[in-house]
């Protein structure tokens, strides 16, 4: 839809998508990520979910990391360098007249299993 366009872009970022609930050391879900309502991320948790969204728009479009290690590491933090000093879009990253389309790739894990973890993972460690 904007793919003409030279002042707008949509880039889809898949950081989240094979993202795995994250284990304590007794591999039980660790709770630090969460907030009260085990529902929301914590302070901790929206600094992994940050890292990962900044780390995923300096990343080529068709190399996008789609998981979330949650190794709480601030050295995994990438920085623009001289050679890109831009967020990635598909013009940028040598997909200019592709027929790419990032919608039409099939997730290696379903949707609704992040879901179904997720709530099991809550309801285990509840």
């Amino acid at each position: 839809r904007y793919e003409d366009r030279e002042d707008f872009v949509v880039v889809m970022q898949p950081f989240f998508r094979n993202t795995l609930l994250p284990l304590d050391s007794n591999s039980k879900p660790d709770l630090s990520f969460f907030a009260a309502d085990c529902f929301h991320f914590s302070l901790r948790g929206y600094a992994e979910m940050a890292i990962a969204l900044w780390n995923n728009m300096l990343e080529p479009v068709g190399e996008k990391h789609t998981y979330n290690n949650f190794t709480h590491d601030r050295s995994k933090l990438k920085c623009p360098n001289p050679e890109k000093p831009f967020l990635s879009t598909m013009r940028n990253s040598g997909f200019r007249n592709s027929d790419l389309n990032l919608e039409k790739n099939e997730s290696l894990v379903p949707y609704w299993a992040v879901i179904v973890a997720s709530v099991a993972g809550v309801l285990a460690g509840s």
